[in-house]
């Protein structure tokens, strides 16, 4: 992870030189972002086209996986050389940047379009740091969605949604004895790190689960019940395929489309693959947020941060961008292509397909609303845990060990 205390120097000179090369520049807005699947790149031109059409120049720089992504930005701003606008999730990914002053605000966008009445409080509080809005938050993602293959679950001979994980499990042993990979999978670090959140959230529950994330809580880290969630979690180790060590989540995804695999635990961004794919919710698959009708809801997304200037009409343009991506028609079309909600509520549903609108109605009960761990930790304690994580996914590490593992880990902030 690169530190922005290490960029300060490099960024003030290039800066300069920048702003004077580019005070002649059309408002062009050159953004940057990781949405390179079919699915996300269908999505992203709704921006694209938005944009254009409210006057400006939009100039794609996708750059496929988010750590190459972010990392492009960062040695783009290096070299004097600043996208307009930057993807990044809406955690603590930026948090350094604001620090060393290397981002625009777009406060007075965010206070036009009311952005703290419209929003989430746990979206503000990614966005908002010391008083000013340094993002434009793009999408709500919910990280711990389960997608099902309607024909592979009539295979298997399952006719419900579980409302418990002991029900889970046992619809994979029956999908297992169907002869369809019961759980389509990718063995990535990160891909590991969010099935193990959404199994921490769903068994081991909200409470312990701010006590671990939130605040690092050594009593809870090493408790029974935290040790359980790992015991459960490795239970999903023998559901998954030969084939899924270092998959991409959307091949895993394509895996459940073609009805080779019955169930994928993954992000809502999932359902962009269906669409492309001409698949419909709640008939050619289904989708639920969890066990039962108060199930952690984990809230987390993606969001567009400025790189500083003094350049008036990139400044012009950063305004437009924000502007243009949070607007509710904007955001319904992308949202209904990534698979994700709108980041406001006061949008037209009726575009949305069926999990898209039972999300926006768990939004609306706060009280199932969790953050995502990365908005609670820092990235680098953030890498820290995936790489316990996948050590246990892995390896033949016991429970304990991963336990004492972790606990180490989340001392890192």
């Amino acid at each position: 992870m690169y530190k922005a205390t290490q960029l300060g120097c490099a960024i003030a000179l290039a800066l300069s030189a920048a702003g004077a090369a580019n005070a002649q520049a059309p408002l062009k807005a050159t953004v940057i972002h990781w949405w390179t699947s079919g699915g996300e790149s269908a999505a992203v031109k709704q921006f694209a086209d938005a944009y254009n059409k409210a006057g400006g120049q939009w100039v794609d720089q996708a750059v496929a996986g988010a750590d190459q992504s972010r990392a492009t930005t960062i040695n783009r701003i290096v070299g004097g050389n600043a996208p307009t606008a930057a993807q990044f999730n809406t955690s603590k990914q930026f948090r350094d940047f604001v620090e060393q002053g290397l981002l625009n605000n777009v406060d007075d966008v965010a206070i036009a379009g009311k952005w703290e009445q419209i929003m989430p409080p746990s979206i503000l509080q990614a966005i908002k740091v010391n008083g000013h809005f340094y993002a434009a938050p793009v999408d709500i993602h919910m990280p711990a969605w389960f997608f099902y293959s309607k024909a592979a679950y009539k295979k298997a001979g399952i006719t419900s949604e579980p409302q418990t994980w002991e029900e889970f499990l046992a619809q994979l042993a029956k999908l297992k004895a169907a002869g369809v990979v019961p759980l389509a999978f990718g063995g990535q670090v990160w891909q590991e790190k969010i099935t193990f959140d959404a199994i921490f959230a769903m068994v081991g529950g909200a409470d312990l689960y701010l006590k671990v994330y939130r605040d690092r809580d050594q009593k809870a880290v090493m408790s029974p019940a935290f040790k359980q969630v790992l015991v459960e979690f490795k239970k999903l180790k023998g559901f998954v395929d030969a084939g899924s060590p270092g998959r991409n989540w959307n091949d895993a995804t394509a895996l459940v489309v073609q009805g080779k695999a019955g169930v994928q635990i993954m992000g809502d961004w999932a359902k962009g693959e269906f669409a492309a794919a001409k698949q419909v919710a709640g008939k050619d698959f289904g989708c639920y947020a969890g066990f039962g009708p108060k199930a952690p809801y984990i809230v987390a997304g993606d969001a567009f941060v400025f790189p500083k200037t003094n350049d008036a009409n990139a400044i012009k343009a950063q305004k437009l961008l924000a502007n243009v991506v949070t607007s509710p028609a904007a955001q319904v079309a992308f949202a209904a292509r990534k698979g994700a909600i709108p980041i406001r509520g006061d949008v037209d549903e009726s575009q949305l397909d069926l999990c898209a609108r039972q999300g926006l109605a768990i939004m609306k009960d706060k009280s199932r609303q969790l953050p995502n761990s990365e908005m609670l930790a820092t990235p680098d304690t953030t890498g820290a845990l995936q790489d316990v994580l996948t050590s246990y996914w892995n390896k033949n590490q016991s429970p304990d060990d991963a336990q004492k593992a972790f606990a180490r880990a989340i001392k890192g902030d």
